[in-house]
């Protein structure tokens, strides 16, 4: 076993864990333990425990994200203070500075990936998976490494999705087996799954970024990603076997809807999606307070006239602040004070 197979080897038994523990449930239900569908649904009920698991990872996710929003006007200062500048020190001075930003305010922009970087090994290792039930055909006593015994693997191996096209078969397999049914089911998934990642990235730039956010580089990136990736899901969709672009595509499903849940009800404020919250909530005769708690209207504008009427008196009872004053200023104004205070000289009558 090589070394990445050794990494990949408790991932791979959980993933044969949770696909049989689906499968069980399917077949105790009535479904074909060999068919197409009951398969298919096992990975979609892998995605399902994966994506659960990763609620608490995506809820770092958002607050990590609204962090590095709240800090974006800050790291524009540090890179217009050492802009143009090439030299080594400077270099370093700016990334000193930018990581003490990051860690004054507990953020950083890897937190913003961690649910995607969760999600790879277990990606890889259900790829591996469905890479080794391949050998079954050379192998008829091969297994897998956990749960997935010789029967199981003999049934993954011969569940073909609609009848034609086999969990482990790629776009390449079909292509070489002239399977045309399965190239068109392969095709459409591949672009299915392309045009559901882009939506979601689209909905974020679009939506759910403020003003000053779409003013920095990193919203030129995001734009730019935007574009790119499904480049990306073109490469790797001819070279994955379907079960793995199955799950790629019901994940980012998932990640749709979340994403559509989340800008809808806890937008980034100052952008398209809080503004348009407002409005709903206004129709409804709510408000957000100062704590960011949906309100009634009613309380909301009580809430603002007492904040406003504490402001006054703070102002009301601030001392005022004396103006400095040039000396020559301050003779002129006490020279009529003390001639009015004189009285008036009789030998002058």
């Amino acid at each position: 076993m090589d070394l990445i197979g050794i990494i990949l080897w408790p991932l791979k038994w959980v993933v044969e864990l949770v696909l049989v523990a689906w499968h069980t449930l399917f077949t105790a239900v009535g479904l074909p333990p060999a068919d197409g569908i009951t398969w298919v649904l096992s990975i979609v009920g892998l995605v399902i425990v994966v994506r659960a698991a990763l609620i608490p990872l995506f809820v770092r996710q958002i607050k990590s994200q609204r962090k590095m929003m709240e800090i974006a006007p800050e790291l524009r200062k540090v890179q217009e203070k050492y802009r143009g500048k090439r030299d080594q020190l400077s270099r370093e001075a700016m990334s000193r500075e930018t990581m003490a930003l990051y860690k004054k305010h507990g953020t950083t922009p890897v937190s913003s990936c961690l649910p995607l970087l969760v999600q790879m090994p277990i990606f890889f290792a259900l790829f591996s998976v469905l890479n080794d039930v391949r050998f079954i055909a050379d192998r008829p006593d091969f297994a897998g490494v956990g749960l997935l015994n010789n029967e199981l693997t003999q049934q993954f191996y011969d569940a073909k999705l609609f009848g034609v096209a086999s969990l482990h078969e790629t776009l390449i397999d079909a292509f070489n087996s002239q399977n045309t049914v399965a190239i068109i089911i392969l095709l459409t998934l591949v672009v299915l799954m392309i045009v559901s990642q882009f939506f979601t990235q689209l909905q974020i730039i679009s939506k759910n970024l403020s003003p000053e956010a779409k003013t920095g580089q990193a919203y030129q990136m995001q734009k730019i990603m935007l574009y790119v990736l499904p480049f990306a899901f073109v490469f790797s969709g001819v070279f994955f076997p379907l079960g793995v672009v199955i799950y790629w595509f019901v994940s980012n499903l998932w990640t749709m809807g979340q994403q559509f849940l989340v800008i809808r009800e806890m937008p980034t404020p100052g952008s398209d999606a809080a503004k348009a919250r407002e409005e709903r909530l206004a129709r409804k005769g709510k408000a957000i307070d100062s704590s960011g708690k949906v309100v009634p209207i009613e309380k909301f504008q009580a809430e603002q006239q007492r904040l406003l009427e504490e402001a006054e008196r703070a102002k009301a009872t601030q001392p005022k602040r004396q103006q400095p004053m040039s000396k020559q200023r301050a003779k002129k104004q006490q020279r009529p004070n003390s001639q009015a205070g004189q009285k008036p000289d009789p030998a002058a009558s």
